[in-house]
Parts: C-alpha cells; structure tokens; sequence
C-alpha cells in the first residue's frame, strides 16, 4: 500500500504504470466530486474540474519524476499563474488542494495510498459536514439598509436593533447613487427568528421605504 508502483523515471515509464496511475486519479477526482455534490451545492463546471484535476496533476508529477531540471522549470511556470477569478468558498479551496494532494500521491506511484486517503477524507468531509454542532446560528443576519444622505445614520436604527435584536454591529457604511444614499451593512443576531420581518418593517419606516436586504450570513458571505 505504502509502496510505489513507479520504480523507474519518466524517461523508462511502462504504459502499464501510467495507466494505473491516471486509473488511480481519475477514481480519486471522482470521489472527490461526488462528495462534494452530496455535502454542497457547487457548479457542474466545478464537479468536472475536481474530477478531472488529480489526473492532471498526476500527468505533471509523472513528466518531472527524477529530473530536478524539469521539476525547476514547472515550479517556475506555476508560479507564474495568475487566477483571476471570483472569491470561492472555503470549502472549494479545500476540495481544489484535496483533489491535487491526490494528484501528487498518484503521480509518485503510490496509487493505492492515495484511493486510501481520499476515501478516508471524504468520509470525514461527509461526517463533519452533516454534524449539527457545527452548524451556523439560524439567529444571525446580515442586513444592509439604504438610507437618504440627508439621514444621520450613527443612531437612527439603534432603538429598533435593540428591540429585536440580542447584539448588533454596523460593520460597513459607504455612499451609493453618486452620493444621494448611504448603504449600511450590519451584523446582528436576533432575539427570535419569526421577528425578521417585524425588523424589516420597522426598519422601513425609519429609512424612508428604501431597499434593505436581510439574509443568513453564509449567503453573504461565501468568500474567505
């Protein structure tokens, strides 16, 4: 298990190594995808990326296996790559770096080890992530108010906040519309769930009917 199945470089590599070791990445990312399908709700695009990532990386480790020159050279272009993206989840980033530590054990040859682990950590995935105790609060909001400029916002809202609310705190205020409005963001929690539209309601009549968007913090938030 703990063996490798390469015993030479990438210049004496048999067809029968790399098949099993593609075989080995290709069952990892798909391992890897459909957990991440039963744990969360990612992107199709996302899924065929995890799949398909531990054989690419696999075919990069294999190509540089005992050649320091080579290996230099694709240290050198990745750290040239730039990803220029939308924040992602955290979970994302953990799948992303799963799916290439799966990748780089298959490309070393050690394929079995690498079946091994991800089954075992995407086991752990699926446990942790339908455990209770790590749930978020259902009582925490995130609630962002448009106010008129003309509005002194520092305390117009405190009296309401502290009637629904157990905690609150304006996290963000800046201007929107080329100045005629202010957008404040605050982070609260509430004293019951079934108030949040008593909130809004009461907020209503304090900014003047303008828009306000209230949500659970994970939908706000999806970015580290």
């Amino acid at each position: 298990m703990f063996n490798s199945v390469l015993t030479q470089t990438a210049s004496y590599l048999s067809i029968q190594q790399v098949l099993v070791c593609t075989a080995a990445s290709v069952i990892c990312g798909l391992i890897i995808a459909c957990t991440y399908r039963m744990t969360d709700h990612p992107s199709r695009n996302f899924l065929i990326s995890a799949a398909i990532l531990p054989a690419i990386v696999e075919m990069v480790i294999l190509m540089v296996n005992g050649n320091l020159g080579a290996g230099v050279a694709v240290a050198g272009t990745f750290s040239l790559v730039r990803f220029r993206s939308l924040p992602g989840k955290a979970s994302d980033i953990v799948m992303i770096f799963l799916a290439m530590a799966a990748g780089l054990m298959t490309g070393m040859g050690y394929a079995v080890l690498a079946a091994a682990m991800t089954v075992l950590l995407c086991a752990v995935w699926y446990v942790i992530s339908r455990m209770p105790l790590l749930d978020e609060d259902q009582k925490f909001r995130n609630v962002r108010i448009m106010v008129p400029e003309d509005l002194d916002y520092t305390e117009a809202f405190d009296d309401i906040l502290e009637q629904f609310t157990s905690k609150h705190k304006l996290v963000s205020s800046k201007t929107v519309n080329l100045g005629t409005m202010y957008a404040l963001t605050y982070e609260l929690r509430l004293k019951d769930e079934k108030d949040e539209k008593k909130l809004i309601d009461a907020l209503r009549t304090r900014n003047g009917n303008l828009s306000i968007i209230c949500g659970h913090q994970s939908a706000v938030k999806e970015e580290l």
